[in-house]
């Protein structure tokens, strides 16, 4: 059995921003997969944005109830209302779609992306494994965070050090390449596939009903911190790991040159023919950029920045902002 050939976006609230609608319309154009489909809990704003989502092909938005899908997949592990308790329990949008994405991949099957990304390549080839995540490179993995050896955190401040370093100047991603592998490689939960009742996702929701309480006020207990335990912990060998130049080209921090203006934007530079999915971490200070992008902003800005010039190259049909 292989990964079905759907793709699955999650989405928490109302409102949809452009620069998440470009994930799914750059997945229409470039993943070469039939199905994309957004899962969302609220009945999204009328607006140019949806309205785009709307007349794209293969894009289907579908009204999730998420506490039936987390009761049905919560039924076929014999977990009971764990999952739903643990969702009504979460404050946070980020945590509660950890756990929407990972039980509709159970439940599914599929690749799911996070919406800030933008696909460049197919992903057909990435269905021929059972179950794969992606790996990147960070600085403050759960492990490090919670080791009290003074040589391990003078280590990873250093590097933590070198990394900010990096951000700030013009082109820090080439110097980044030629130092990142004294960079922890981690995985991510933003680019994940598996086949329907994957092992390694049964494990991973089990885990999730087993957090501690008090982890659950840390913003990645749920999410790459968990998943990283659990792929540790997992013995068998159908589970693939993915480069980081498959889906994270810049990690975190560093991902912040994506909207650097600059004299000119190298996007072939950047990208690899490994590359088939760009994250690029809204987490990390570019909250108060998305809400200025539209089809206008990445216009005007595609032979200057990053961002701007990796949709331009990926949305060939760029629709009008209103």
């Amino acid at each position: 059995m292989t990964i079905p050939a759907r793709l699955h976006f999650c989405w928490i609230g109302p409102s949809l921003p452009w620069a998440y609608v470009f994930a799914l319309l750059s997945a229409a154009a470039r993943s070469d997969l039939p199905e994309i489909i957004l899962h969302h809990t609220d009945a999204l704003d009328d607006g140019p944005a949806v309205r785009a989502l709307g007349a794209a092909a293969r894009v289907r938005l579908d009204r999730t109830d998420p506490h039936a899908c987390l009761a049905a997949v919560g039924g076929r592990l014999g977990l009971g209302d764990a999952l739903g308790r643990l969702y009504r329990g979460l404050d946070s949008p980020v945590m509660r779609t950890d756990v929407l994405r990972a039980a509709i991949l159970y439940q599914q099957g599929g690749i799911y992306l996070d919406l800030d990304t933008i696909t460049v390549a197919s992903l057909r080839p990435l269905l021929a494994a059972r179950q794969f995540v992606g790996s990147e490179f960070i600085v403050w993995p759960q492990v490090v965070r919670a080791s009290r050896s003074p040589i391990v955190r003078t280590r990873y401040l250093a590097l933590d050090v070198l990394r900010k370093m990096l951000r700030r100047l013009p082109q820090g991603w080439k110097a980044f390449r030629r130092v990142e592998h004294l960079y922890f490689r981690g995985v991510n939960n933003a680019v994940m596939g598996a086949e329907p009742n994957a092992p390694l996702f049964e494990a991973y929701l089990r885990a999730m009903t087993a957090v501690p309480a008090e982890r659950l006020r840390e913003p990645y207990a749920l999410g790459p911190d968990l998943l990283q335990e659990t792929a540790d912990r997992y013995r068998q060998d159908d589970l693939v790991v993915h480069d980081p130049a498959v889906f994270y080209p810049l990690p975190p921090r560093i991902s912040e040159l994506w909207f650097r203006i600059g004299r000119r934007a190298p996007l072939h530079e950047v990208l690899s023919a490994e590359t088939r999915v760009v994250h690029w971490y809204a987490s990390v200070r570019t909250k108060a950029r998305v809400a200025l992008i539209d089809p206008a902003y990445v216009r005007a800005h595609r032979e200057r920045q990053l961002y701007s010039a990796l949709v331009c190259a990926n949305v060939p049909d760029l629709p009008a902002a209103s």
